[in-house]
């Protein structure tokens, strides 16, 4: 899939990955999409994946209200640098081991449809124009919509690819 250079690609392919990345899981069987995949891997379900996307939409909301705002975000996270995303992805894991899946998959819906939104919000200038908004340093805001969803979904898919992989292949 061609990265996204307009408003119009960036909901389609956010749209169009987010609804491919549900019918993968539609195909596997109850226990499966309850169960624990057969690889190591710091996410070890499906709600796991459903929840690293999650909070990975409520980051970049944060970033949004913050840099919109005239401040500068902390990104990825108060704390943390890019070089610390493991520990950053590791915290939010810990964080939702309580949680269960359809609870986690309540919670990316509706965070989908919060990003969806800020989308629709902006023109193809304000999203694919470089340094637009100041807080997105030399990037675009339609960059940070990509990373947080399209391009995270396709990462989401290809788990789920695997995990039914190994699912094939341990049956």
């Amino acid at each position: 899939m061609a990265r996204p250079a307009t408003k119009t690609e960036l909901l389609d392919a956010s749209k169009k990955q987010f609804e491919h990345l549900f019918k993968e899981i539609e195909t596997l069987g109850a226990d499966a999409k309850q169960g624990n995949f057969p690889f190591e891997d710091r996410d070890r379900n499906i709600r796991d994946v459903f929840i690293h996307l999650h909070e990975w939409h409520n980051m970049m909301e944060t970033w949004y209200k913050v840099g919109m705002s005239g401040e500068k975000p902390a990104i990825p996270k108060e704390g943390y640098t890019f070089k610390m995303l493991p520990a950053l992805n590791l915290e939010i894991w810990k964080a939702y081991q309580d949680t269960d899946l359809e609870h986690a998959e309540r919670l990316l819906k509706e965070s989908h449809l919060r990003m969806t939104e800020l989308i629709r919000a902006h023109t193809d200038e304000e999203l694919f124009t470089k340094r637009y908004y100041p807080w997105t340093n030399t990037t675009s805001l339609g960059s940070y919509f990509i990373s947080s969803t399209s391009s995270h979904y396709d990462w989401a898919i290809k788990k789920i690819k695997k995990y039914k992989r190994e699912l094939a292949r341990l049956s």
